[in-house]
């Protein structure tokens, strides 16, 4: 029964997933790594399935897991940030709330190349560490 309602719970976060590639407010990410949970406790053939979706591979492998995303897809990220972000800005006239969503833009805007870079320059260390001397 447990399988059941995992696989269930699988197949729904999928479908959520997978609509959160077309609609900007709902995420992808995190619904794809629920499904990875979900099917992984409830069927080896479903999980293999997610594992090998290219989807999956491209939202949550790639960028979570090995931190690769490109400068025009970051790019894409901050602009859909903005977009999101200037809404509230616009309509609430609260100083706090528009400076709160001001620092949140700033956050993404400092730390999201930052978070994708940090792979990179441990990469070249590491290159350097093994080339001869």
């Amino acid at each position: 029964m447990k399988r059941i309602v995992f696989a269930v719970l699988g197949c729904i976060t999928f479908a959520f997933g997978s609509i959160g590639m077309f609609v900007p407010v709902l995420p992808t990410t995190p619904f794809y790594i629920a499904t990875a949970f979900f099917w992984l406790n409830s069927s080896e053939k479903l999980h293999q399935y997610l594992m090998h979706n290219r989807f999956y591979r491209k939202f949550v492998q790639e960028m979570i897991v090995e931190k690769k995303m490109s400068a025009r897809n970051q790019i894409r990220v901050l602009c859909g940030v903005f977009i999101l972000l200037s809404i509230p800005f616009i309509l609430i006239d609260n100083l706090a709330v528009r400076i709160t969503l001001v620092a949140v833009f700033l956050g993404h805007l400092i730390l999201l190349p930052r978070y994708f870079r940090k792979k990179g320059n441990e990469g070249s260390g590491e290159e350097r560490d093994d080339e001869p001397a």
